[in-house]
């Protein structure tokens, strides 16, 4: 169920990534940036895997958090701080054009 979950709210994200991407720089943009998402996805869940069998067991710790399902929560967390700071976007100072007075 665990898998499901992470499988389920990456594909969410690259749906919100690829959107926000190309409604603010194009279609070209929101490919690469899918594509970098998947990238860091399959190398960092195999990182992940990794690190996870110097720690856990394969049976891991019950039914439902065996030593996949804690990689892929692993992963999902350091994808969520990650993703945090790389896809903010920057912050205008207020008194430049593009940040806007709100009277629009």
């Amino acid at each position: 169920m665990i898998p499901l979950i992470v499988f389920y709210l990456h594909i969410v994200a690259i749906a919100a990534v690829y959107t926000r991407r190309w409604q603010e720089e194009g279609m070209a943009e929101a490919f690469l940036a899918v594509f970098f998402m998947a990238l860091i996805f399959f190398v960092g869940w195999s990182m992940a895997s990794f690190v996870m069998k110097l720690f856990m067991t394969a049976g891991g710790a019950g039914p439902a958090l065996n030593r996949d399902s804690a990689s892929l929560l692993l992963l999902a967390v350091a994808e969520a701080v990650f993703y945090y700071f790389y896809l903010r976007g920057e912050k205008k100072p207020s008194g430049s054009p593009e940040a806007g007075h709100g009277n629009d």
